[in-house]
């Protein structure tokens, strides 16, 4: 088992009485498994992704319950002996990559980041490393998108990036946040091709969060569905969709607009 999580819960405790976001959510995953958490805004699903991440503040929040990844618990640990892990063990993608990256900073810089934080390479060594990620997050010609800044890519060669970055370092658990929610069909239909390449490829685990139940079904294996910080259901992707258990979930379903199914192929714009 790589990742064991019991009983995690987030409760804000700064604005008046208590509210629980997350309400003692239990999963585990398999080396190189592909997991997707479904459930509208609100539904406690990113709250989930960032407290395993260390995103959430402390100051703010309680969080409890375990997290157990290959063996150390990731909310025992202290905000610094965490850092250890972030980005080199397991890595976040952001839903919207013109939030996330640095509009003055290259393109090849950014990748580069965890890098110059984890390991000690020659700048030659960096380069040669992010280049590689690049490739793998499907960037055509890495090289000339290697020097630019974000403003001169397209949506899904920025979301590419935010890929690349997350990769770089080759981590074992790769959480993606809502990583397609602003593109266009064909385009995200191209990511979910990588992400489904890189789990072929590099073995690397996916913890997959949407609000849509299709695409979860399109990259995953097994579904948790969540409802208001709870899971109100899980299980293999085809049973929960077309066997669907928990009237939310058949909610969920019903509310999908009409629309073909999700290809790879065509531009990526």
């Amino acid at each position: 088992m790589m990742l064991s999580i019991r009983d995690l819960s987030v409760v804000f405790t700064d604005r008046g009485a208590p509210f629980t976001a997350v309400d003692r959510f239990c999963l585990d995953m398999d080396r190189g498994e592909v997991v997707g958490i479904v459930g509208e805004s609100g539904s406690g699903k990113s709250m989930t992704a960032h407290a395993l991440m260390g995103l959430i503040r402390r100051s703010q929040v309680t969080v409890s319950g375990s997290a157990v990844f290959e063996g150390i618990d990731l909310l025992a640990l202290s905000r610094e002996e965490l850092r250890q892990y972030q980005g080199r063990d397991l890595s976040i993608i952001f839903q919207e990559p013109m939030t996330s990256l640095n509009p003055t900073m290259r393109i090849g810089k950014q990748v580069e980041e965890s890098l110059r934080i984890h390991e000690k390479l020659s700048r030659a060594e960096r380069k040669a490393r992010a280049l590689d990620a690049m490739a793998l997050a499907g960037l055509p010609d890495p090289e000339s998108v290697y020097p630019q800044y974000p403003h001169q890519l397209s949506g899904g060669m920025r979301q590419r990036v935010m890929i690349a970055s997350a990769l770089v370092l080759r981590p074992r658990l790769l959480i993606a946040d809502e990583p397609t929610t602003a593109l266009d069909v064909t385009i995200q239909a191209q990511i979910l091709e990588t992400l489904k390449d890189i789990n072929r490829k590099e073995g690397t685990a996916i913890l997959f969060i949407s609000h849509d139940l299709g695409v979860v079904k399109a990259l995953c294996g097994r579904v948790v569905v969540m409802k208001q910080g709870n899971i109100v259901e899980s299980g293999a992707v085809d049973d929960v969709f077309y066997h669907p258990r928990a009237e939310y979930t058949k909610l969920l379903i019903a509310s999908r607009p009409a629309r073909k199914k999700l290809r790879g192929g065509g531009q990526d714009g």
